[in-house]
């Protein structure tokens, strides 16, 4: 059986974004790659082992193309409120608060926020399948 261990972006500037996945998801260094051209980062915390890798190709000056084909990568939280909050007052923008609920029957909890690259990343109240 597969199990799932990371996902990769590609970021321009490495400080910045660890510093954003840091200050709103606590995600910290868990290893650092340095090659000639490209650098991978991989981000993680105690919450689970799933890492969010982060490519830096050196050179790169000009925002990544996120094209139509991107979704979102998501984290659930035990307190949604309480997180939207906090990220508010960090400054870290997020988007409002969803209930999705169609038909009357809630699904989820959520909001959304972007990351310095504008990768959307979505925050679930964890609940139902989003534990």
């Amino acid at each position: 059986m597969a199990k799932a261990i990371h996902s990769m972006i590609r970021v321009l500037d490495e400080d910045r974004s660890v510093a954003f996945y840091r200050k709103a998801f606590g995600l910290e260094i868990a290893d650092r790659l340095d090659f000639d051209d490209f650098t991978l980062v991989y981000l993680s915390n105690a919450e689970s082992d799933f890492e969010l890798e982060l490519t830096v190709n050196k050179g790169t000056t000009t925002p990544y193309d996120l094209g139509n084909g991107y979704g979102h990568f998501a984290v659930s939280v035990d307190d949604l409120d309480a997180e939207h909050a906090r990220f508010e007052a960090e400054g870290l923008a997020p988007r409002k608060l969803v209930e999705f609920a169609p038909g009357g029957t809630l699904v989820g909890r959520f909001f959304f926020v972007a990351d310095p690259d504008g990768y959307q990343i979505e925050v679930l109240e964890r609940s139902g399948r989003f534990k």
